[in-house]
């Protein structure tokens, strides 16, 4: 693992059902989160997924590829275009930087609008990472 190494990609179909239960699991009662019909008043095509939501998927990204050892010091995220249910969202990975007990990675997650996250995930090193599934 050094750096300039990118992770496999991860493919995630964005579903309503995804959409709707990471809001209630981060307790984000937002309507544009739950209801197309409030969304649609508000300026949306559909509900979209919240940052809560993304946050944990790019940190599923970074654990699925090293590991149920890898524990997550700092994820820092900014959201670009919004997932709406249909959509496909693809996180994909670069190696930033790597030390005796840490790893920095960028990951980039896209969908068909273009950009819907872009951050920095800072991770204890695990000992072995794990190839992709």
């Amino acid at each position: 693992m050094t750096p300039g190494d990118e992770l496999p990609p991860l493919t995630v179909p964005i579903t309503r059902t995804l959409i709707i239960a990471g809001a209630l699991a981060s307790r984000d009662y937002q309507d544009v989160h739950h209801d197309a019909e409030a969304a649609r008043a508000k300026g949306s095509p559909d509900i979209f997924m919240n940052i809560l939501t993304t946050n944990g998927l790019v940190g599923r990204y970074v654990t699925d590829h090293f590991g149920p050892e890898a524990v997550l010091r700092k994820v820092s995220i900014r959201l670009g275009v919004p997932s709406h249910p249909g959509d496909v969202l693809v996180l994909t990975g670069r190696i930033l930087s790597v030390d005796e007990r840490t790893v920095e990675i960028e990951v980039v997650g896209t969908n068909r609008l273009g950009r819907h996250v872009t951050g920095r995930v800072v991770a204890d090193r695990p000992p072995h990472p794990r190839t992709a599934r």
